[in-house]
């Protein structure tokens, strides 16, 4: 099993997220069908992907009484990092679960002859406010396939010192390549996804997968 070879890799699975999936991967899901089924899913996903976040002992006052109750660290820094475009369908329920972090946008594209990411905005800056161990990032993106730029996306937080158990990575649908190439570009970070298909087509193209994510969920 792939979550078994990698200690770091989540899958997650239940009824919703199948029923998801299947409405996601079905050719003739309009667009409004697969929009629905990813936020759906996204939000399932981004649950699990938060289990890292520390906690805290504060004291509130309930209608009834005041007590000492877990909630998130209010010290750290939280960062959503949505691979544009697909990516952005992470972000509204990001933003729900966790209004208090950071939306930083990267923009890459595909070339679609040599399968490298391109780059075309990067606005993500140096952390100054805190030590990086108090920063936490999850960067978004539907589909990892070669892997390309998720790598190049995680490069771009270690490089800021953002240290690797810090770094989740948030997928609907990954390849058994793509998986391995994070991992051994990254090895300590956290991937999770809700499946791992079977393989790349000559395209660069998760097979079963669901096509373009971009266009499916964007309609394009």
């Amino acid at each position: 099993m792939m979550n078994e070879k990698y200690n770091n890799l989540k899958i997650v699975s239940n009824p919703i997220v199948n029923q998801s999936l299947c409405t996601m991967r079905a050719k003739d899901t309009d667009t409004q069908g697969v929009r629905l089924a990813a936020r759906k899913l996204t939000r399932i996903l981004l649950y699990e992907a938060t289990k890292n976040l520390p906690q805290k002992d504060i004291e509130v006052e309930t209608p009834l009484t005041k007590f000492v109750t877990k909630t998130i660290n209010p010290d750290i820094t939280i960062i959503i990092s949505p691979i544009l475009r697909a990516g952005l369908i992470f972000t509204d329920e990001a933003v729900d679960i966790l209004p208090q972090a950071t939306i930083r946008h990267i923009g890459m594209y595909r070339d679609e002859k040599t399968l490298k990411p391109v780059w075309y905005y990067n606005k993500v800056p140096m952390p100054v406010d805190k030590p990086v161990e108090d920063y936490y990032v999850y960067i978004t993106d539907p589909m990892l396939a070669t892997g390309n730029s998720l790598i190049e996306a995680i490069r771009l937080y270690v490089e800021k010192g953002i240290p690797e158990t810090n770094i989740c990575c948030v997928c609907m649908i990954a390849s058994p390549q793509g998986v391995h190439a994070v991992f051994e570009a990254f090895p300590a970070i956290t991937l999770i996804v809700a499946a791992v298909d079977s393989h790349l087509n000559e395209r660069g193209y998760i097979v079963p997968g669901m096509g373009d994510a971009g266009d499916r969920i964007f309609n394009t």
